[in-house]
């Protein structure tokens, strides 16, 4: 597996020095997005895999998409709520993962679900920290007994 500062060096400037490459979560989702091709290849030889593969291929796509979508939104709570989409999709991608794991390798799955994992824990903390800027409102207790 190609580690992610060699991939990073091959990334085009046009990429590189938007300032979304500064999050750490866009950068790891892109790289996992551009490292499971070969995994969704491996799974697309195979007629019984090949649902899996398309599966795979647009969950882990859009995890990044999701992640640059909601950087830039205007509010917290718009942000907030793509970054939600990227970490439904970064679970879905590691379900898929999971399942693949017998084609294309149980080593090869767990990095993957690893480096998952880690986008997944980046996200909560990014949607928490969207969502307090806003005040919510509040509970309201109803009467019903009038």
């Amino acid at each position: 597996m190609v580690k992610q500062q060699d991939w990073e060096q091959t990334v085009s400037s046009a990429i590189t020095t938007d300032t979304l490459w500064r999050m750490r979560a866009y950068r790891l989702a892109l790289f996992i997005a551009d490292q499971s091709w070969d995994d969704c290849t491996l799974l697309f030889r195979d007629r019984r895999t090949m649902s899996l593969a398309d599966q795979l291929y647009a969950a882990v796509g859009s995890v990044s998409a999701n992640i640059a979508e909601g950087y830039s939104r205007g509010t917290g709570k718009d942000r907030a709520r793509f970054y939600e989409y990227a970490l439904g999709s970064a679970r879905e991608s590691r379900d898929w993962y999971y399942k693949a794991r017998r084609v294309i390798g149980e080593d090869r799955s767990s990095e993957q679900i690893e480096a998952l994992t880690e986008v997944i824990r980046l996200l909560l903390v990014m949607v928490a920290d969207q969502r307090k800027n806003y005040v919510r409102e509040e509970v309201a207790s109803y009467d019903v007994s009038m």
